[in-house]
């Protein structure tokens, strides 16, 4: 089918240049800061001028919104490299997500794996748009040459891409037979390169890209598609579903929790009323045994998801007694996430905190969550679990960028360190400027610490290499410790 173009679609398209244009000045100049609240900004004007209120799916819609602008605030608020590398895949995608839900119906079902085909197809959906809008150009372009001037100039691009490629070679084979032409074509690149022609090229050539991704995706929102299944198989009545037998799993459950009932008995004997198993630090209890529960955890989680997706319940009696083992078998992983919970903390209080353990203590919590909502739906079976999951685990990664991790790795060292004398100023100098600004802390607190100096001159070097006075890379937190630095006396 031919595409029909339209004044407005035109004018349209010269919007999303500017916005193409947003995007190249906004992540390719410098580090990412402020700029990415600002690029979200201009976005999501285009998105709502281009299509005013017209919205579905927007409670859903609201909370993606939120979590897109706190993501996107973290890189203006605070320097979390972690946070930050991973923000740079997952807030286009979330964005992305977001976009497709709110100008879909509000039947459509987002937490299902078909929804994922569904963006799928919106976005080649939308790269067709652009290439055929690309290929309608061209044919205006040619559109008022005579023929023979189109095919020159089609001749001379073809001789284009296959003669560079052979000047390159040809070029080469002269700059080794002689080297007086070897001298002259080297300096040659100096004085492209003063001239910005291939840096600027290649910033075109992105913000032509982006223009036309934006203009085709907004252009095939709500163009509407076949709703998104639940299966991708044809349906047939006649086909026997995935089942598994309901006495098989109450026999792995029974057995599980034996297992998981005498284990917590253990627990209760000693470490949870104080005691502790012989031959073991505290320390060295803790780092045997965290691991192990956590993945145990999680095995118990993935048995009671398949468990309540496929078994078959033959009988009241048969699905009262899985239900009961269900609740057990919950309620011993949220002993052994307890005991996971209790050793970290042990082992913090004996080697320090680091971020990889603050995250380790979030992600137990984020499955304790998940575990108690799990029970409820056990017993209230009309719930939607992985709705539920969905954005609880949105919550959840949102809420760990809206707090600074890296401060709360600070403080709880500082405050090991007053309570100990000890504390570990290597790691605290591998983090970023929160890092920097508890070693000042330290340093007003004992200056005579040793090797601290030493990492603070290394540091200020660091800071002093890095420093970027491009408006895109402000952020609150590298300002007020780059000024702090700057100030202290050492």
């Amino acid at each position: 089918m031919e595409l029909k173009m339209k004044r407005r679609d035109f004018i349209f398209f010269l919007v999303c240049i500017g916005l193409g244009w947003l995007a190249e000045i906004s992540f390719f100049h410098g580090e990412i800061g402020i700029s990415y609240l600002v690029f979200i900004t201009g976005f999501y004007v285009v998105l709502f001028g281009r299509y005013k209120l017209a919205f579905y799916n927007r409670r859903i819609g609201l909370l993606l919104m939120v979590a897109i602008w706190v993501l996107a605030g973290s890189y203006t608020f605070y320097d979390n490299v972690l946070f930050r590398h991973v923000n740079v895949l997952f807030i286009p995608v979330l964005v992305f997500f977001h976009i497709v839900l709110i100008t879909s119906p509000n039947n459509i079902n987002w937490s299902k794996p078909a929804f994922v085909a569904y963006l799928i197809r919106k976005l080649q959906q939308g790269i067709k748009y652009s290439t055929r809008f690309c290929k309608l150009g061209l044919k205006k372009v040619f559109k008022n040459m005579d023929e023979q001037t189109a095919q020159t100039i089609k001749r001379i691009i073809i001789g284009m891409v296959i003669g560079i490629p052979l000047l390159f070679v040809i070029t080469s084979l002269l700059m080794s037979a002689d080297s007086v032409f070897q001298d002259m074509v080297l300096q040659l690149p100096e004085f492209i390169l003063q001239l910005n022609f291939l840096e600027g090229l290649f910033r075109a050539i992105l913000v032509f890209g982006f223009s036309f991704l934006f203009f085709g995706i907004f252009q095939v929102l709500y163009v509407r598609l076949k709703p998104p299944k639940e299966s991708f198989r044809p349906i047939n009545t006649q086909q026997k579903e995935l089942r598994w037998d309901g006495v098989i799993a109450i026999t792995i459950l029974v057995l599980l929790n034996v297992v998981y009932v005498l284990f917590t008995i253990i627990q209760f004997t000693y470490f949870f009323n104080g005691g502790l198993q012989s031959g073991f630090t505290y320390a060295e209890y803790a780092r045997r045994g965290f691991f192990e529960l956590v993945f145990v955890t999680l095995i118990n989680w993935s048995l009671l998801i398949s468990f309540l997706k496929l078994v078959k319940e033959d009988s009241s009696s048969m699905k009262l007694m899985l239900k009961v083992m269900y609740s057990l078998l919950i309620l011993v992983s949220g002993v052994m996430l307890t005991s996971a919970y209790q050793r970290l903390s042990l082992y913090e209080t004996a080697y320090g905190f680091t971020l990889d353990r603050l995250l380790a203590h979030a992600f137990m919590i984020f499955l304790m969550v998940i575990f108690a909502y799990t029970f409820i739906r056990v017993w209230v079976e009309r719930l939607s679990i992985l709705h539920f999951y969905l954005i609880v685990a949105l919550v959840f990664y949102t809420g760990l960028n809206a707090i600074s991790l890296e401060k709360i790795v600070v403080s709880n060292n500082l405050e090991r360190y007053e309570e100990t004398g000890k504390i570990d100023i290597y790691y605290l100098s591998r983090l970023s400027y929160t890092g920097l600004d508890g070693l000042m802390d330290l340093y007003e607190k004992e200056p005579d610490y040793p090797e601290l100096i030493n990492l603070l001159s290394h540091r200020k070097q660091w800071v002093d290499d890095q420093q970027d006075s491009t408006w895109q890379s402000f952020n609150f937190t590298k300002q007020r410790v780059t000024q702090r630095l700057e100030e202290l006396d050492y």
